[in-house]
């Protein structure tokens, strides 16, 4: 079984708990989320203790982010499982590099940054490679962050036992061999993508059809815009929670790791309780949480009330990312999830990144209650962002591309061979009208959306019942890559158009290629003609 199609069987079918392969690389992922949580716990303790500055320290979160805002676009361009390897391989250098260093006693912040940077380049590949390749649904995605979110609750507190009995340099091994399972799973296993009828796509088109989809789909655009509000507000939590257990709390290093296990068992139980994660007034409600929590830690200096306000608040982080995740996903058909995901992923987290500079330069400048405080009021107006900022999904399962077999021609076309442009023709009645108007917009933007170009619809003067639609693809490998594009509510579209369509000879599409006068341009080809599919 290809872990595409792994949870291809339905929302609440436990198919994937028994495919070995998913649930090999699945569990050791969670091991990979365990070692990076001990690892985030000893490096965010160890940064209190040698520097002074507020910012230096917010600035680890950022530096293990902003690499995804730089290279999550390339996890749709390239074999995922290739992509997944080359990642898991620079956390685990990055690993045994901070090991290595302390161990020696070479550490120093920059350092301590520039490895989180490193590994954060191996997160920003490996992230959206993995959640791109197993499925289409909601269970998929809560299965995954489900599995995160309960370690989360246990690798803080380890984390924290650790710095306090063995020390930084025990929890940085501990961390550098632990990494070695996931890339070992990811070896071991071997799966392949759909089979296609077209060429893989030249990387440069790639990114630039991912970025034209994702900037024509109004929910995509939606969930980036409020995941980026979201992530720039809410990283203030982890962000500042090293400087909350040094100044406001116990100043121990078992204290931060039980603040830390606070955090995930909120997250853990959100995790355990997510059938309404599509619910707006849910995502909302995560905000505010969120906010509460920021408030909290701004004013008690109790363990126990932090800990508290700590699992409201990873409950609120878990529902909202795990609610936005689903929806780019579902959003986005299979041709270009990876793309949607990692641009998703590129602004989030460069959010969160800006995000991190911003609240730690507050605290630093002013004092560390005014950042928590700012940051929990722009929580509060990113829960009123979806007021503006609305997602509406369809239908699950609209994510396949349809199956379009070449159009026969009469021309040898090469895959570069063009521009091609298509020419359909409707005759109407005047009383269908305002519907042919409704379907047309929706077709115009599905097309757009799949990489058509100059789209119009034109009406006959001569004919006044007459209407006639154009668009143009830039070669014939476009065209035809177009066509596979469109989902099962496109075609709906299509067949609703020739419903409406008054000939009894059904509509035709009319396919020409273009050609110039320059004879060095047209030499090698016949007199174009007319075309038919």
């Amino acid at each position: 079984m290809q872990i595409e199609d792994i949870f291809m069987t339905g929302a609440t079918t436990p198919a994937p708990l028994r495919n070995a392969a998913f649930c090999s690389i699945w569990s050791s992922a969670q091991v990979a989320n365990l070692r990076w949580l001990v690892q985030t716990v000893a490096i965010g303790w160890l940064m209190v203790t040698i520097t002074a500055s507020d910012l230096t320290v917010a600035l680890v979160q950022a530096s293990t982010t902003l690499p995804a805002f730089i290279l999550s676009i390339i996890a749709d361009t390239h074999s995922r499982r290739s992509v997944m390897i080359i990642g898991l391989s620079l956390i685990a250098l990055a690993s045994v590099a901070l090991a290595g260093a302390a161990a020696f006693g070479f550490l120093s912040p920059w350092l301590i940054l520039a490895l989180g940077f490193i590994a954060g380049c191996g997160f920003a590949l490996n992230d959206p490679a993995w959640h791109a390749s197993v499925g289409d649904i909601p269970a998929a995605v809560t299965l995954m962050s489900t599995g995160y979110t309960m370690t989360r609750s246990v690798g803080p507190a380890l984390g924290g036992v650790i710095l306090a009995f063995l020390g930084p340099l025990a929890a940085f091994l501990f961390s550098a061999c632990s990494n070695l399972a996931p890339l070992a799973a990811v070896l071991r296993n071997k799966w392949h993508a759909r089979p296609s009828p077209l060429p893989a796509e030249r990387m440069s088109t790639a990114i630039r059809d991912g970025i034209r989809f994702t900037a024509l789909s109004s929910d995509i655009r939606a969930t980036i815009m409020r995941a980026t509000l979201f992530g720039l507000a809410a990283i203030a939590i982890l962000a500042l929670l090293p400087l909350v257990a040094r100044d406001r709390l116990a100043d121990d290093p078992i204290a931060y790791g039980v603040l830390f296990a606070g955090f995930g068992t909120g997250a853990c139980v959100a995790g355990l309780n997510n059938r309404l994660l599509r619910q707006e007034w849910l995502m909302a409600i995560a905000s505010i949480a969120c906010a509460v929590c920021c408030i909290s830690l701004a004013f008690t200096s109790s363990v126990p009330s932090a800990t508290l306000a700590l699992a409201f608040g990873g409950a609120g982080w878990i529902i909202t990312w795990t609610g936005f995740d689903v929806w780019v996903q579902l959003a986005s058909p299979r041709w270009v999830v990876g793309r949607t995901l990692s641009i998703y992923y590129a602004f989030l987290s460069g959010g969160m990144a800006a995000g991190s500079w911003i609240w730690g330069n507050v605290a630093q400048s002013y004092s560390l209650a005014s950042s928590l405080e700012l940051a929990a009021a722009a929580l509060l107006l990113v829960a009123a962002s979806g007021l503006v900022l609305q997602v509406h999904l369809g239908a699950e399962g609209d994510q396949q591309g349809a199956v379009f077999p070449a159009p026969s021609v009469a021309l040898d076309l090469k895959p570069q061979s063009g521009p091609i442009a298509a020419r359909t023709e409707y005759s109407l009645d005047e009383s269908d009208l305002d519907s042919f108007f409704d379907h047309m917009r929706t077709r115009r933007y599905a097309l757009a959306r799949a990489g058509a170009r100059d789209w119009t619809l034109q009406r006959n003067l001569r004919k006044p019942s007459h209407w006639t639609e154009t668009f143009r693809t830039p070669a014939w490998m476009s065209f035809r890559r177009l066509h596979h594009r469109l989902s099962r509510s496109d075609q709906d579209v299509s067949q609703l158009l020739a419903a409406l369509h008054l000939s009894e000879k059904p509509a035709e599409t009319e396919l020409v290629i273009e050609r110039t006068t320059d004879a060095r341009r047209t030499r090698s080809h016949p007199v174009p003609r007319v075309l038919r599919p």
